[in-house]
């Protein structure tokens, strides 16, 4: 069994910001598995469902993004999964807009929803399926640009970024991170085709 995360802050107010694509991404994964992200356990919202011929734990942790990892460390333990069989999916401020990425391991670059997990979780060696949301305007702050809505541009791009978010979540549980990183450079090489990415 896997467990694939999604990070986000909990109740309406947070609901479309930046910070929360990685819930979104991990919704449109549980309505491809045909699940009900219902079960309220280890302060998140949780459901089982398959996937490419995998059993997956869903889970949306309804902590504060800089307390992700005491929700997801406790499910981790109480399966008895090793951080390999972990995927984490949340945003990215070095990352443009619309640019997806997978890496496992190494350091949380600034994340705090990862910097959590890392501190709650045996080792670094899960995968983070990273979704570009692009740097703020020299006028915004981070703290409040990853908190703001995507733009009336970007809303025209963000299903077909949530879908290849998605598509990547299950190239590693059908292929492992390595293969999966390398068939998704081949299927991503040339130019982007977002219109708002930079």
């Amino acid at each position: 069994m896997w467990m694939v995360v999604g990070l986000g802050n909990p109740g309406q107010k947070y609901r479309d910001t930046r910070h929360n694509v990685g819930v979104m991404v991990v919704d449109h994964l549980a309505q491809r598995a045909s699940c009900l992200l219902s079960d309220k356990k280890f302060n998140a919202l949780g459901g089982r469902g398959r996937l490419v011929g995998e059993d997956i734990l869903f889970l949306k942790p309804q902590t504060y993004m800089n307390r992700s990892g005491t929700s997801v460390g406790p499910a981790l333990g109480f399966h008895k999964l090793p951080t390999d069989q972990l995927i984490v999916v949340h945003d990215e401020l070095d990352k443009p807009f619309g640019h997806v990425n997978l890496k496992e391991g190494g350091g949380h670059r600034g994340h705090n929803g990862v910097r959590s997990i890392k501190q709650h979780v045996p080792d670094d060696n899960f995968a983070r399926v990273r979704v570009g949301i692009g740097r703020p305007p020299p006028e915004w702050e981070a703290a409040d640009y990853v908190l703001s809505r995507f733009s009336a541009e970007e809303q025209l791009e963000l299903d077909r970024v949530i879908g290849e978010a998605a598509d990547v979540v299950e190239l590693i549980l059908r292929d492992g991170v390595a293969r999966a990183a390398a068939a998704h450079k081949e299927r991503t090489q040339g130019p982007r085709r977002s219109k708002t990415a930079g």
